[in-house]
């Protein structure tokens, strides 16, 4: 039993160092599930693995929605306070993330541009906050010489993350083939409702009515099925999908 035991601990802690190297960890992590199998394993799950779980990932933007109505500025002074108190790298990566949100991005773009330079500097995570960062603060160059190099050397990392905020670097830059590659890319792949309607969105730009009816059929039928808290979290999305839809010549408003 005791040998069963140490088994199971060796088959998780590999299972999270996958994990780990597929994601972009930084390789500490690798040295922790290594050397502590079971205590590792147990941290790496807590800390990394269910926080980016798909269900928690649902969860914590329907929680951050209530709070941001209720208390739009508390993400931004918590981590502030945080940052100020033990300026550390993880914490400044905690402030340039929450700026973002905040939709503080030339303040977010220091920051990230700051943990660059860091013991984080080729951290995958802070690679696509400050490609995001840099795209939100009308950057959309320096967006993209962040995302490509992050989309072919760690091409596991948040594929479908990394392929939208591509597309979209490259839409802005007015570059319409690679835009519709990534968007293509991870409907095929992923099939999200992010990526079917930015596809839409190209297609509509580009009169290309053919890809355009298919998504938007996907789409209507996808938006039939969501539960209303889901419209909410897409509500600005459906917003620009509507408003190019209605706009196209012989649409019915």
């Amino acid at each position: 039993m005791p040998i069963l035991g140490l088994g199971l601990h060796l088959i998780v802690a590999i299972f999270f160092a996958i994990h780990a190297v597929r994601t972009g960890r930084p390789l500490y992590w690798l040295l922790i599930l290594f050397s502590f199998p079971l205590l590792g394993s147990l941290v790496y799950f807590g800390v990394v693995f269910l926080p980016h779980s798909r269900i928690e990932r649902q969860a914590r933007q329907a929680g951050r929605a209530i709070q941001k109505t209720l208390d739009p500025g508390r993400d931004v002074r918590d981590a502030r306070q945080l940052f100020d108190l033990t300026p550390t790298a993880h914490n400044r990566m905690r402030l340039a993330a929450a700026l973002l949100e905040a939709g503080q991005a030339a303040e977010a773009v220091a920051q990230y541009d700051a943990c660059l330079q860091g013991p984080f500097a080729g951290d995958a995570e802070v690679i696509l906050g400050a490609a995001r960062a840099r795209a939100a603060n009308g950057e959309h160059a320096a967006a993209v010489a962040l995302l490509a190099p992050l989309q072919s050397k760690q091409p596991a990392y948040r594929p479908q993350e990394v392929g939208l905020a591509l597309g979209r670097a490259c839409a802005a830059l007015g570059r319409p083939d690679e835009a519709a590659a990534q968007f293509s890319m991870v409907v095929e792949r992923f099939g999200s409702i992010e990526a079917r309607v930015e596809l839409a969105l190209w297609a509509l730009a580009h009169r290309n009515e053919a890809a355009a009816q298919r998504e938007l059929a996907e789409i209507a039928h996808a938006r039939r099925h969501m539960a209303k808290h889901t419209l909410d979290l897409h509500h600005e999305l459906f917003r620009r999908l509507d408003a190019a839809s209605n706009a196209r010549p012989g649409s019915q408003t």
